[in-house]
């Protein structure tokens, strides 16, 4: 699948996928002013045309947008090197919202209808630890 920034000065090209997810973290909410609309692409994302400027936004991640509109385009998992791309880049996508995760830092003013699995930080963050082997 293909996408672009608002000016178009940067291209994203990516493996096609279905799902969309929502972050209501409050870095996400911060970033984009409301639920980051996530999708998982893994590492075999190629960005065309500018390079995009690079933020990190934690130890474990960086978060890239375009230098000259602005837009964000994706949030970067640096531990497994996964591109987690702004859903709004592919206009024609026909995703399905999958999940939310970050559930208990989601404000009270905006509520979603979907029927989503719902995760909480905490929970996020056991899913992802590391295994006592």
């Amino acid at each position: 699948m293909k996408g672009q920034c608002l000016c178009g000065a940067i291209e994203v090209e990516a493996e096609p996928q279905k799902e969309v997810g929502l972050c209501h973290c409050s870095m996400c909410r911060k970033w984009s002013s409301g639920p980051m609309f996530a999708v998982h692409c893994g590492s075999d994302v190629v960005f065309n045309g500018d390079e995009p400027t690079i933020y990190q936004s934690s130890e474990w991640a960086e978060r890239g947008f375009c230098s000259k509109c602005g837009t964000n385009l994706f949030y970067h998992l640096l531990p497994t090197n996964e591109f987690i791309l702004s859903a709004g880049l592919f206009q024609d996508a026909d995703f399905t919202l999958t999940n939310e995760i970050f559930i208990d830092e989601k404000p009270g003013y905006y509520e979603l209808r979907n029927d989503t699995h719902k995760m909480t930080g905490q929970q996020v963050f056991e899913q992802y630890a590391p295994k006592d082997e």
